[in-house]
């Protein structure tokens, strides 16, 4: 439990952080020109590089809630808790933690990466995704974001059981990302069930 208060990772210094990080959110939708207030807000992530810390942290956020999934995607376990009580950020309501076990990537930082938006929709692919992604946000000016530094990567995330696509987008930009997909951690983990 040290190592994660030294690192600035326990649960309760993640918790105070959250107001400053939704409003670092806010800041990016803003600048893509959308508005996400009427969507839901389905899961927060964090990001570590250490695997004994992401283990520490995988047993300290059970206080918080409960184990809903733990799979493995490209290589490496991905745990989801919902949370007993969801958390407030911003004007937002997040019923989920995603704790992704470190992989071959090193994160400049750890904490709090991305929030994952619902935009509901039935969407097979990253294509399909787009399209709706037009449609939902008509301001979004796909071609000035990378001259605003917002990367933007379209992704097929699935695990070995799901049965549910979700093509998701990730908008991200100086460590924080919103990620859009048409399905909810919850609806993808009662698909791998099914």
């Amino acid at each position: 439990m040290q190592k994660l208060i030294d690192a600035g990772l326990h649960p309760e210094q993640m918790l105070a952080g959250l107001p400053a990080f939704g409003a670092r959110i806010e800041s990016l939708a803003q600048e893509m020109n959308i508005s996400l207030s009427g969507y839901r807000a389905d899961h927060i992530a964090l990001r570590v590089n250490d695997l004994e810390v992401a283990k520490a942290l995988h047993q300290a956020w059970l206080e918080y809630g409960e184990e809903w999934s733990n799979n493995e995607i490209n290589g490496r376990p991905i745990i989801v808790i919902g949370f007993h009580q969801p958390l407030e950020v911003g004007s937002w309501r997040v019923e989920a933690l995603e704790l992704p076990y470190p992989g071959d990537k090193s994160y400049p930082q750890q904490g709090w990466e991305h929030i994952e938006f619902v935009i509901a929709a039935k969407a097979n692919n990253t294509d399909e995704l787009k399209v709706k992604l037009d449609e939902a946000f008509p301001l979004l000016p796909w071609d000035k974001l990378a001259e605003k530094n917002i990367k933007v990567k379209a992704s097929m995330p699935s695990g070995e059981k799901e049965r549910l696509p979700n093509p998701t987008y990730a908008f991200k930009k100086q460590g924080v990302c919103i990620k859009l997909h048409p399905c909810s951690l919850k609806d993808v983990i009662a698909s791998e069930q099914g």
